[in-house]
């Protein structure tokens, strides 16, 4: 009995010495935007790499991922493409205010498959739709992607919205529509400029006037139910010079 009970408060001891050690080992979750793929994940190997810590991250659009975080999913960092999304979570305080940060900036393109000879200036009352012909359009889901309200921000802008719109092919996010453009699916496509970068087989054929949408600006923040002690760490070294090398490789502005 008394060997029992030796045993018993060794292992008590033990817990309460190891769970601190396993809580701060615990990885950190990030939802983010599905056009930070490439350039995010190079950034947490960095962090890995110099800390010893893991980071877990999730892509899609901004929109769904809010959506989960709303719905109770784990994470610890939300990273949007537009401000919209993450001031949906700050009103619906899922995100802690005193986090948020913006980041990145990007640059709105129509991008072609590498191998067209297509041509186009993006002015007011461009005819995108005559080159567009019997194609498609790629877009991300117009009411909810960041890129997709990009799109149609611009293209009501240059007063070419309704000629272009039946030529819609909308997607789950910007990265989806990206691929329909690269396996010639969709005959243009409207992308971040970033995402045309990482793909080869697109190439950009125009950029969308930066005064025809608002600016693309990614926020991070802490999610409020987050209980991850590196979270914060690794938010912060994504903003030193280390964790923003891989952003500004891919094209992203960097913003202070």
């Amino acid at each position: 009995m008394l060997r029992f009970a030796r045993r018993a408060f060794l292992a008590l001891t033990l817990g309460l010495v190891l769970s601190p050690a396993l809580a701060q080992a615990q990885d950190v979750t990030v939802f983010a935007a599905a056009s930070l793929k490439g350039s995010l994940d190079d950034a947490a190997k960095a962090w890995t790499k110099t800390f010893g810590k893991n980071v877990k991250i999730s892509y899609a659009a901004s929109s769904a991922l809010m959506k989960q975080i709303e719905q109770g999913a784990p994470a610890d960092i939300f990273a949007s493409a537009d401000l919209d999304w993450m001031k949906y979570g700050l009103d619906k305080k899922l995100i802690r205010p005193d986090s948020v940060s913006n980041l990145l900036g990007n640059a709105l393109v129509l991008v072609a498959p590498s191998d067209s000879a297509a041509t186009i200036t993006l002015g007011p009352n461009a005819d995108l739709a005559g080159a567009i012909g019997d194609g498609k359009l790629a877009v991300g889901e117009v009411k909810t992607v960041p890129a997709g309200k990009y799109a149609i921000e611009s293209l009501t802008k240059l007063g070419i919205l309704a000629s272009v719109q039946p030529k819609f092919a909308q997607s789950d996010n910007v990265r989806a529509a990206l691929a329909l453009v690269a396996r010639g699916e969709a005959k243009f496509g409207i992308v971040y400029a970033t995402d045309a970068a990482a793909e080869p087989k697109v190439k950009v054929v125009a950029t969308f006037p930066e005064d025809s949408h608002a600016p693309i600006i990614y926020p991070f923040g802490l999610t409020a139910s987050s209980t991850n002690a590196d979270a914060a760490a690794f938010l912060a070294f994504l903003k030193t010079p280390e964790g923003q090398a891989s952003f500004a490789r891919a094209g992203f502005t960097l913003l202070k």
